[in-house]
């Protein structure tokens, strides 16, 4: 019994030592069993460094990589009163007017490029759950669970902005995830183009010629 209870007395000040009393506050850091590289060494932006030949720590952008992101949300990156064509187009980055209201029709000059540009991103990231056809019935769908991927030739659909379009690329719906850090705002354009294409060719309006 004695042993045991020299024992206990001994595990009780070595957790006291150890760990402290509880409720008690010390300036001194804490004590760390797997520091997981917290504070590893590393190049501060825009400063130096004697690594490099040319002394800076910022590296440019190495050759045949792949831009991820979209471009700098004015409202959050700058002041209020800063004022830049590009940046505050809110027509092409996010397919709506002053007001917040939807943009009728498409911002950019349309044109054969385009429209191919936009068959080739519509391939790669709409066509699996939209289909070729863009009517829901990519090789997907069969195996999706809750909604079901949009059917573009809905009257629904046909009749919205074409900056409707735009923003369910660019933020999802539903189940669809947004594309915007994927792709550029022109070549989300470029996919409202095509889809628009896509509608006209399955719901052909005879007076128009087409």
């Amino acid at each position: 019994m004695r042993i045991f209870l020299a024992i206990y007395v001994f595990v009780v000040i070595a957790a006291v030592s150890i760990l402290g009393f509880r409720g008690t506050t010390s300036t001194k850091p804490p004590l760390e069993v797997f520091p997981d590289m917290d504070r590893q060494a590393r190049y501060k932006p825009q400063a130096e460094n004697e690594f490099f030949a040319d002394g800076r720590n910022d590296r440019p952008v190495p050759a045949g990589t792949v831009a991820r992101g979209n471009y700098f949300n004015q409202k959050e990156v700058f002041s209020a009163d800063f004022e830049d064509k590009r940046l505050g187009d809110t027509v092409l980055l996010e397919g709506k007017n002053a007001d917040g209201s939807f943009v009728k029709k498409l911002p950019l000059e349309v044109s054969y490029e385009l429209i191919e540009q936009g068959r080739q991103k519509y391939d790669i990231f709409c066509g699996a759950c939209h289909g070729a056809a863009g009517d829901g019935k990519g090789v997907v769908q069969p195996y999706m669970v809750g909604a079901v991927p949009a059917n573009y030739h809905d009257d629904r659909l046909r009749s919205v902005e074409d900056g409707y379009m735009f923003d369910v690329i660019s933020n999802g719906f539903n189940q669809m995830l947004g594309l915007k850090d994927r792709l550029s705002p022109e070549e989300r354009w470029a996919i409202v183009l095509y889809m628009r294409a896509l509608q006209k060719s399955q719901n052909p309006v005879a007076e128009a010629g087409i």
